[in-house]
Parts: structure tokens; C-alpha cells; sequence
């Protein structure tokens, strides 16, 4: 049986109301897919602050604070999930790709032509249906 990757994820909303993505690298699971930055909860971590790690060493953001937003459990054939998802609205820093990755801001509207791992149609899904009264 596969063991269960607990990833905090986050929805990382500009003044602007535009969203961050970051492009996964094409060898890494789910790879060439756009996703919500995050990653794994380390094992003495809360959510809140593995969010807070993983921003910061990813796409360079110092984050103030974060909403919870929803919970996903998703079942790939060769990894499970348990997405922790907040948005997060408060930060400072200039968004970077520190890992070398392509990152875009984008409007919600446009989310629909990018192409995402399949255990973040939920987020789309209620991002699309409830965006900004989210925030």
C-alpha cells in the first residue's frame, strides 16, 4: 500500500486578484503540469508552517498569514495525496521560481488554459464557482 504524501498547498492571491502557478519540472511527479505552490509537511511541522517553509524556499515569499481553504485526498495510481490548501493573501516578497521553475501570475478567469495535476480540479473547481467572495 502507498503511503500518504501530506503536501501543504498554497493559493497565493496579488493585490490584483491573480493567482501564482508554478510549472512542475518535467521529472518530478505529475511533471510539465502547472500547480499551486507548496510541499511536503515535514514530520514535526504544522500545516501553517511547512506552507510558510516551503513558500519561502520555493517562490520567495515571507507569508503573514493564511486562510484554511479546503482539504483534497486524491489516490494517483503510483502516489497518494493529502492536499492541505489555505489562501494566502498576505505576504511580501517578489514572486521567483528559486527552484528554476516557471512561475505566472493569473487572472481566474484564465485558469481554465493552463493544465493541472488531476488532485487540483477541486481547487479549480471552487476558485472558478466562489472567486473573489473566497477572499
Amino acid at each position: 500500500m502507498l503511503k500518504r504524501v501530506h503536501v501543504a498547498v498554497g493559493v497565493i492571491v496579488n493585490p490584483n486578484d491573480q493567482i501564482l502557478l508554478a510549472l512542475r519540472h518535467g521529472h518530478l511527479h505529475q511533471g510539465g503540469k502547472w500547480e499551486f505552490p507548496g510541499g511536503k509537511v515535514e514530520q514535526d511541522e504544522t500545516v501553517t508552517q511547512a506552507l510558510i517553509r516551503e513558500l519561502a524556499e520555493e517562490v520567495n515569499l515571507e507569508v503573514a498569514d493564511s486562510t484554511p481553504f479546503m482539504e483534497i485526498s486524491h489516490d494517483y495510481p503510483d502516489k497518494h495525496v493529502l492536499l492541505d490548501i489555505h489562501l494566502v493573501t498576505n505576504f511580501s516578497g517578489e514572486a521567483k521560481g528559486l527552484e528554476q521553475q516557471q512561475i505566472a501570475w493569473v487572472d481566474v478567469n484564465e485558469l481554465e488554459n493552463y493544465q493541472f495535476p488531476e488532485a487540483n480540479k477541486p481547487i479549480l473547481d471552487k476558485l472558478l464557482a466562489e472567486f473573489p467572495k473566497s477572499l
